[in-house]
């Protein structure tokens, strides 16, 4: 179900996970399965990517987990307990990393991306994680659908819900919530739907919603060494703020397509979205460039090799530059 949402539209990279909702309603629990190896798993679906170290680890559909330590030559993780669609990785240092997806499975990882083990999952309904941020190596959280928000102070041995206050003028606690990340103080956020994000400045002890003046879901967000936060969406909407998440700017970014990552390299930023739009700006411009590839890929992550080169994850894999 998840793959056809995700692999069907170019929406359902990211908005299609609301029909999970009836996915899991009745369902007979299923088992969870090791993922396969496959023969060319660079034109499989890959949906988020991080650094490992030196190392490159992207991670999409069917648990396939890719590694690579030069940027152009990749090879699949050996062990990877789960063929669950995996939506996010995090790597809190060279070693021990963690990626999270459908069926709730967070998986871990301590020899940086070769074996890993599976940590959590809830086969009984099918509420995935989107997201998942370590402050540290034993300090994390994993955001989902309906609200799901599981944190951990034991580097996932144990994962805990917590429970969220409702958004104002609601009386439930009951939003998608698309990614997590921190600035440079430590302040939590989190891009939500509906145009909210979450916001903790007590290590997630509690949380509190900010409007950034949009309605629309907000899939990423980031913050440059300044401290400046960003977060991006639906329709190339784009945000920022500049005091630390209490008010919210909207930012060009000269892009129609709903941005899918950011990423933020001093005061640079970049991102990627749907219809093949590569976005640029600094943390201190009102307007972005963008850059519309022939093929409109949907374009899912971003990542930069330590040659300097850009790679770019579309929902048909890795993708060779133009």
């Amino acid at each position: 179900m998840i793959r056809k949402l995700l692999v069907g539209a170019a929406v359902a990279c990211f908005c299609g996970f609301a029909a999970a909702q009836t996915a899991g309603a009745g369902a007979t629990p299923l088992k969870i399965e090791p993922a396969h190896a496959w023969a060319d798993p660079t034109h499989a679906m890959l949906l988020d990517v991080a650094h490992a170290g030196g190392r490159i680890v992207a991670v999409g559909e069917h648990g396939i987990v890719l590694l690579s330590d030069d940027g152009v030559s990749y090879r699949q993780a050996k062990h990877v307990p789960a063929s669950s669609t995996l939506t996010a990785v995090y790597f809190a240092d060279a070693e021990h990393g963690w990626a999270v997806g459908q069926w709730g499975v967070i998986l871990a990882t301590a020899d940086g991306g070769e074996t890993w083990t599976l940590q959590r999952s809830d086969t009984s309904i099918d509420q995935p994680l989107f997201s998942v941020y370590f402050k540290d190596a034993r300090h994390g959280w994993a955001v989902g659908l309906w609200s799901l928000l599981l944190e951990t102070e034991d580097g996932g041995h144990t994962w805990t819900v917590a429970k969220l206050p409702p958004p104002p003028g609601t009386s439930k606690a009951d939003r998608n919530l698309f990614h997590i990340f921190s600035d440079r103080s430590g302040t939590l956020f989190i891009a939500a739907e509906q145009g909210l994000v979450l916001r903790s400045r007590d290590g997630g002890a509690s949380w509190e919603y900010r409007q950034t003046g949009n309605k629309g879901s907000l899939w990423t967000g980031a913050s440059s060494a300044d401290g400046t936060v960003f977060v991006g969406g639906l329709l190339g909407h784009l945000y920022r703020s500049r005091d630390g998440g209490d008010t919210w700017e909207a930012i060009d970014s000269a892009s129609t397509g709903s941005i899918t990552s950011l990423v933020t390299k001093g005061d640079r930023v970049q991102g990627v979205g749907l219809d093949g739009f590569v976005i640029n700006g600094t943390s201190t411009a009102d307007q972005f460039t963008a850059h519309q590839r022939p093929d409109r890929a949907a374009l899912t992550g971003l990542v930069v090799s330590r040659s300097g080169h850009e790679i770019l994850l579309s929902k048909d894999g890795i993708l060779k530059p133009e």
